[in-house]
């Protein structure tokens, strides 16, 4: 089957007064219609600045992109900007991650969900308006008709996730990236706006992109599970067989960092050791190789020397053997 969002060998780039920042190294997925992708990882691993370079939102001054982008056949690295403005909130969408500050305060949320409405549709102000009220109720608002007409400061925190939700949906994109889109919010309400992302998905038939650092939020929301390290992906699979049977030793650390119901409640978290490195002058050979308590036992020093690939289909980019690595996973 075809992918319909399909990214090959993407390089993402930052020029900086201290260098060049090797944002997203070498990175390839794929995403058919009516699946979810989730990507997980650490802070500054790439997640956020690989959706937005599929969006074509960084700017060009600063920024170099290579690699393929391809939606629906359809080539986004290097499109003209006239292109993909007539993509972007229409064939796909975002819902960022912070709704207070990504919200307009100077203009109501009705207004901003009716906007890229009336850009794509060309739908009157008046239809644009009812079609807003339609989305509010369609994501939860109570008392839509009445709530279209207040500003962002006047919603809650899930609500305002909502009325973000509701923007990027308004013109029933086939591609929507949501990013971190549960932060910031109490678990019930984390819930309700997961919940919410894959009932409209069964409506729509659309794809979906879950940008999180939260493996419980994609044990049962994605179906195919991205881990992202140091601006390259060291593990991917479908969601069941990553978390069940993790390949990778960053992989291990961050599910052995996660609290279990099952656990002692007084145990300390047990956190990856170290810290992520620099993308101005990431290490030799394996990325996380600084960080893990397995090189040792890969010979000839190839984790400081070979960076490992990331093979076809389900496997990890990590140098220690298969029978090595599935014995640890099933600790």
């Amino acid at each position: 089957m075809t992918a319909f969002l399909s990214v090959r060998d993407l390089r993402v780039r930052f020029s900086t007064e201290d260098g060049v920042v090797k944002a997203v190294d070498g990175l390839s997925f794929d995403l058919e219609r009516g699946r979810t992708l989730g990507i997980v990882g650490e802070s500054g691993s790439g997640k956020s600045v690989t959706n937005l370079a599929v969006l074509g939102l960084h700017d060009p001054r600063t920024t170099e992109i290579d690699g393929e982008i391809v939606l629906d056949g359809q080539e986004l690295t290097g499109a003209p900007e006239s292109v993909l403005e007539k993509l972007r909130g229409n064939t796909m969408a975002m819902v960022f991650q912070d709704s207070l500050t990504a919200l307009s305060p100077y203009y109501t949320v009705g207004r901003q969900i009716a906007e890229p409405y009336r850009k794509h549709t060309g739908a009157s102000r008046r239809e644009a308006r009812l079609r807003a009220i339609e989305m509010l109720r369609r994501v939860g608002i109570p008392n839509p008709a009445l709530r279209v007409d207040d500003y962002p400061h006047q919603f809650s925190g899930g609500m305002r996730q909502r009325a973000m939700i509701a923007m990027a949906l308004v013109c029933d994109p086939e591609l929507l990236i949501a990013d971190e889109p549960t932060t910031a919010l109490d678990v019930t309400v984390q819930a309700q706006i997961l919940d919410l992302l894959k009932e409209l998905q069964q409506q729509t038939g659309s794809a979906i992109v879950l940008i999180t650092h939260d493996l419980g939020v994609v044990a049962h929301t994605v179906d195919e599970l991205l881990v992202m390290y140091a601006g390259r992906a060291v593990e991917r699979g479908p969601v069941r067989e990553v978390l069940r049977s993790p390949q990778h030793p960053y992989t291990w650390g961050l599910l052995a960092s996660m609290p279990s119901l099952t656990s002692d409640v007084d145990a300390p978290l047990v956190p990856v050791p170290g810290a992520p490195p620099s993308l101005l002058a990431p290490p030799p050979g394996c990325p996380f190789h600084p960080r893990c308590g397995y090189a040792a036992e890969v010979p000839g020093d190839r984790c400081r020397t070979e960076r490992p690939e990331l093979p076809p289909g389900r496997g990890s980019a990590c140098h220690l053997p298969a029978e090595r690595k599935r014995r640890n996973a099933a600790r």
